[in-house]
């Protein structure tokens, strides 16, 4: 991959290139960012501009073999480590790579609900085995193919189990030579604080509006909606029946809570608490697959902070469809100072106990109780 082929983060760019040409490279680089900004990209454009024996000083050359192997992720010196999860395919990433070199070749942005999907997986989570450290120093250890680096792409180190990220601790320590690790994280605080002390981050900021829109023909809502993602920005014109589905459930989690919060009639308040226990039943049987469920947890957080952030009177502020907007338009009142960091705090719990493989059906009923409380909470 070129950095021409990425899109936007020119700075990013310019600071990789300098690297390169000044000889300061860094034994081991951390991408963090959000999902769909091009962290992954850049690390692979990074990696062949370093190998490419005729870059210029904007970037590899692109015709050469050796870029002609880095395009198709075919280099013999290019491995990657990424999520898996174990299966009659095979329990290593060695056993999954085809599928990730063909996801990868064929949509550059993507982001892990969409790599369990090529994988075929809907109900489990992918993890970084501790085996694949085991594979990760096996490569490494072989005799490079050309003059350039060996270069270990590890996506989503954060996935890593905590003997695997031990032991990548121990090769971050002591490298190979000319050996390179490019770390792509999304949560790089979920990282052990000994990894995180022996590699260089680079922070990948979101892609800005013009370049994105300049890049996807997006129409302006669709840009603004996607808040500097690619796959923000392909998912929310491709999901509008999606989003509609998390906006009721968000309605109805939050005029569930309030009515409990709000009745006195000891039979009433128990027929809506009633309503509130079926909601986080069907919730958690309707949304199959971990990802759906965190995923509609990220959305309610975000609709917590534009409600909140529509309290402001700044318009330009909110992200929020038409729909969405017509709902705030009552419901904004409710999230204030008061409540809105104990609400988000609750989501996020939630968010973190689905991904820990909590029953689902509990974790939604826990959370909802504890929004009767904080709704009617007072500024």
């Amino acid at each position: 991959m070129q950095f021409a082929q990425i899109i936007g983060q020119d700075g990013i760019k310019s600071r990789l290139r300098k690297s390169a040409q000044t000889g300061r490279i860094p034994h081991a680089l951390l991408f963090s960012g959000a999902s769909g900004v091009g962290k992954l990209q850049l690390a692979i454009a990074y990696a062949q501009y370093l190998n490419c024996p005729h870059r210029t000083d904007e970037d590899s050359c692109g015709t050469c073999p050796t870029c002609m192997q880095y395009q198709n992720l075919e280099h013999p010196d290019l491995h990657f480590a990424f999520p898996i999860v174990k299966s009659d395919k095979g329990d290593v990433c060695n056993d999954y790579f085809a599928a990730f070199r063909d996801l990868l070749l064929n949509q550059p942005y993507f982001d892990l609900e969409d790599w369990y999907s090529a994988m075929g997986i809907e109900t489990k989570q992918g993890m970084i085995y501790e085996k694949e450290s085991s594979e990760m120093l096996r490569k490494l250890s072989l005799k490079a193919y050309g003059d350039g680096y060996k270069t270990m792409v590890i996506w989503l180190p954060e996935k890593m189990n905590v003997v695997c990220a031990n032991k990548i601790l121990k090769l971050l320590e002591e490298p190979p030579e000319k050996t390179l690790f490019l770390l792509v994280s999304e949560h790089p605080e979920q990282l052990l604080t000994t990894i995180r002390s022996r590699v260089q981050e680079v922070a990948v900021p979101r892609i800005t509006d013009s370049d994105l829109q300049a890049a996807l023909g997006l129409t302006p809502d669709i840009t603004r909606l996607a808040n500097g993602s690619v796959v923000v920005a392909r998912k929310t014109q491709a999901s509008t029946s999606e989003n509609a589905d998390m906006l009721r459930d968000f309605q109805e989690l939050f005029r569930n809570a309030y009515t409990v919060g709000s009745i006195q009639n000891p039979q009433k308040k128990f027929d809506a608490l009633q309503k509130l226990r079926k909601w986080s039943i069907e919730i958690a049987d309707s949304k199959v697959g971990r990802e759906k469920q965190k995923r509609f947890l990220q959305y309610a957080q975000r609709q917590v902070r534009e409600n909140f952030i529509r309290n402001l009177a700044r318009p330009e502020l909110n992200y929020q469809t038409k729909d969405e907007s017509v709902f705030s338009e009552r419901f904004a009142p409710f999230i204030h100072v008061g409540n809105v960091e104990p609400i988000m705090e609750q989501l996020a719990l939630a968010e973190r106990q689905i991904e820990q493989n909590a029953n689902a059906k509990m974790v939604f009923l826990d959370m909802s109780l504890q929004m009767i409380v904080l709704i009617k909470q007072r500024r």
